[in-house]
């Protein structure tokens, strides 16, 4: 992208450093807790579905996903780990001169603020502790990408915060209780989501290596994290045998939409390999995830 066609500060500048296509990746897990509190609710006419705190969920998860992209912004750039010169992946809005630093800083100040705003209703539907689960949201958000990222721990967060969490959050917040299917289906959504993360440390493996990040492909190389890459898709898709098993057979069988087109992505950047090709993965792998939500939330609607 041509740097002279975005104007600093500007509203296109924001919703480039917002990064809307990510926002996949936080509304997904809150789609299938709302798919499965939904479809308990209609089966219990003593925990009617509060629309008002679906709608809550998905704003936070909106704000805490946009927050947490300012911050992973400003921190790589001033630590140096997003070069222009020399990164592959999507161009930041900091170090391509989009955002100033100190309005970034700004920015961060906001998200942060008005997702505490918008997640603190919430106490009305699930009580003191929601609090404590919003404050861990916004610690690990900061402490991502400033400490945790750097140690490898990436993809365990991934699976925290965009599975467990949100998952049985959303779902607890409507039916106040936590089942077994939540819980499965909370891991396989966080594992789903980990394959974004996947290629996009597979294809700056080179270039965190000399940064001292050490991310599991930095740890375990790139041939096991392509298999690691297809088995998160496959594993997910398997773990959905418990929705049969719960009555839900569509939500077991629809995946296997998502589980093609993953594997299509696997051949893909096993081909590719390696340079700035493997944004194509990357955005098809954001696609692939959404597919799985979708299927999901619908296989367990319909059934």
């Amino acid at each position: 992208m041509d740097n002279k066609t975005i104007e600093k500060n500007s509203i296109k500048a924001w919703i480039l450093a917002a990064r809307p296509k990510t926002l996949t990746g936080a509304a997904v897990p809150v789609m299938i807790g709302l798919a499965l509190a939904f479809a308990d609710s209609q089966q219990d006419g003593n925990k009617p579905f509060s629309w008002i705190a679906a709608t809550l969920c998905m704003l936070f998860a909106f704000i805490m996903q946009i927050d947490a992209n300012f911050v992973n912004d400003l921190f790589d750039f001033t630590k140096g780990t997003d070069d222009r010169e020399t990164r592959l992946g999507p161009e930041r809005a900091c170090a391509q001169g989009w955002v100033s630093v100190d309005a970034m800083k700004h920015a961060i100040a906001i998200t942060t603020v008005l997702a505490c705003i918008v997640g603190l209703p919430l106490v009305l539907y699930g009580g003191m502790e929601m609090i404590l689960v919003g404050f861990f949201c916004v610690l690990f958000c900061f402490l991502y990408t400033t400490h945790l990222s750097y140690m490898g721990l990436g993809d365990l967060l991934v699976l925290v915060f965009f599975g467990v969490v949100p998952v049985t959050v959303t779902y607890y917040l409507q039916m106040h209780n936590i089942t077994a299917e939540v819980v499965v289906a909370s891991i396989a959504c966080g594992v789903v989501i980990d394959a974004l993360l996947l290629v996009n440390n597979f294809r700056d493996r080179d270039t965190d290596r000399v940064a001292g990040k050490n991310t599991l492909v930095v740890h375990i190389g790139a041939e096991a994290t392509l298999g690691v890459y297809l088995g998160v898709g496959i594993g997910a898709t398997l773990l959905g045998l418990l929705f049969w098993m719960n009555g839900h057979l569509l939500a077991f069988v629809l995946p296997f939409v998502y589980l093609a087109l993953h594997f299509f992505t696997y051949l893909k950047m096993k081909k590719i390999w390696q340079g700035k090709a493997l944004n194509e993965c990357l955005g098809e792998t954001a696609r692939n995830i959404f597919v799985y939500g979708l299927t999901v939330a619908l296989g367990v609607l319909l059934s």
